[in-house]
């Protein structure tokens, strides 16, 4: 009898804890890591994978995605999840709100989350789980419940609300979020949202540490204005136009107020979204001083370390927070590098050509907001980091350990024996030229058209199940719904 299902022999292991990879064979048995260790007998499992030398990677534990925001949820769970294993993503956690976009659906999240697992069971290439936003004052009343009962474990403010929606100016708040009259998103309700957050890490102490506040950090106020004269004045255009409407000012305000929100109702588990300018980390590094005894997290995205307002392609690379311009991409590596960034995501949105550019195509304030780039997550980060001295422990750290702990994924975020087979093949040495048509993403261009690549992913497997081979998705889909705390 076979002592493992798979080996993948000759493979250089990555680890969070160590900057050099060791050379080992790994065995998998019923889904995990059951030895990591040089000299396997391949006569000893099922199916022998010759790893060929490559990395070996821990899967990456994306930690923001917004799968069906654009188009059905069910659709986005297949497509985008296949753009997930091409980028070694085999954890996507991915935001839901109630409101318009997603569903397009109002009310408690008793009736609407069942709809949201029922529509994403079955479909996707990788394991899975939900962010959700308490969106008017019934939700607080459920997080206890959406703990206890879905394994929801993590949640979401998104400041810039107040008078915006998801693109611009918002008139009509309430009509956009489908919140009861007479309730306002606005800085009490994060307050309470943030209380009720508390609460239940009192009400279960057991997991405090993994239940946390996520943070979109911008202010309605000073982008309203700041949009306003954009537009009256004229003179910029395109992706720096949009940098300009919504000033990285307004990032480092917002983070100042909700951290002071956080000292105030006492929850010490938050997590700063999608940092995007120099001026947003320092507002968070100076919060951190002011307030030590809250455990903050600081994200950036993959695209805000790739691109800037004039390499991008395109007003496709619309996103919020926007792309800036390149001082600010520097000061975010420099701040990486510092070992000041917790963890680093895809902010994956898929938005289609004919979703994502108004008329004319041309006009950024037109056009829809977020693009995808979860297929260039590990690739993207593995190939400028190495340019600029990031070590592939560093990586693993930053993709996969960091918010596999933060967020409840106890089986996820290294190769351990014990620990769920997610492994990702990455060849260092290839390179290769960014093309949305080679993404399995269903959007049809990317702002990273043309970036040359040094880093591929070849294999991705999940729980041991090989998804990815030689590039290509393979098999059917076998992603689970993670309810957190995911155990062994």
């Amino acid at each position: 009898m076979a002592s493992y299902d798979v080996i993948v022999t000759n493979v250089r292991v990555v680890r969070h804890d160590r900057p050099e990879p060791e050379t080992a064979d790994l065995g998998i048995l019923d889904g995990r890591i059951a030895a990591v260790r040089p000299g396997l007998d391949p006569a000893e499992a099922r199916t022998v994978v010759d790893g060929g030398g490559k990395l070996a990677f821990p899967g990456a534990v994306d930690a923001h995605q917004h799968w069906g925001i654009y188009n059905p949820l069910a659709v986005d769970t297949e497509t985008e999840s296949r753009a997930c294993a091409q980028g070694g993503v085999t954890s996507a956690l991915t935001y839901m709100r109630t409101g318009q976009y997603y569903l397009n659906k109002g009310g408690p999240y008793a009736e609407v989350f069942p709809e949201v697992l029922a529509n994403s069971q079955d479909r996707s290439y990788v394991d899975y789980a939900f962010h959700l936003a308490p969106m008017q004052r019934g939700h607080i009343d459920e997080i206890p419940s959406l703990v206890s009962e879905h394994g929801v474990t993590s949640f979401k403010v998104f400041m810039f609300y107040g008078s915006h929606g998801l693109h611009g100016r918002s008139a009509d708040q309430n009509s956009f979020l489908m919140i009861p009259e007479g309730e306002r998103y606005d800085y009490a309700h994060f307050e309470f949202v943030m209380r009720g957050i508390q609460a239940a890490r009192e009400q279960f102490p057991d997991l405090a540490d993994e239940i946390s506040l996520s943070l979109h950090c911008e202010t309605a106020e000073i982008m309203s204005a700041y949009t306003k004269m954009v537009e009256e004045e004229g003179t910029l255009t395109g992706l720096a136009a949009y940098s300009a409407s919504r000033p990285p000012h307004s990032e480092g305000l917002a983070v100042s107020i909700a951290s002071y929100l956080a000292h105030e109702t006492g929850l010490p588990t938050i997590n700063l979204l999608h940092l995007s300018s120099a001026k947003a980390m320092d507002a968070a590094l100076r919060m951190a001083e002011a307030f030590p005894h809250i455990d903050f997290r600081r994200e950036v995205t993959i695209g805000h370390l790739l691109a800037d307002i004039t390499t991008a392609s395109g007003i496709g690379g619309k996103v919020n927070p926007p792309l800036r311009p390149r001082e600010d991409v520097e000061a975010l590596w420099g701040h990486l590098l510092d070992g000041k960034v917790d963890w680093v995501v895809s902010d994956h949105a898929c938005c289609r050509d004919e979703q994502k550019f108004g008329d004319p195509r041309d006009d950024v304030f037109l056009a829809k907001s977020g693009f995808g780039g979860a297929e260039y997550l590990l690739p993207g980060l593995i190939s400028e980091g190495s340019r600029r001295g990031l070590s592939y422990g560093d990586v693993a750290r930053l993709l996969s350990w960091n918010p596999a702990q933060r967020f409840g994924l106890r089986t996820k975020g290294a190769i351990a024996e014990g620990l769920d087979a997610d492994i990702v093949l990455v060849d260092p040495d290839t390179s290769w030229t960014v093309r949305a048509a080679d993404s399995e993403s269903t959007q049809e261009y990317t702002p990273f058209e043309g970036f040359e690549l040094t880093a591929k992913v070849t294999d991705t497997f999940l729980r041991g199940r090989r998804v990815l081979e030689d590039g290509k998705v393979v098999g059917d889909p076998a992603g689970r719904y993670l309810a957190r705390p995911v155990t062994a």
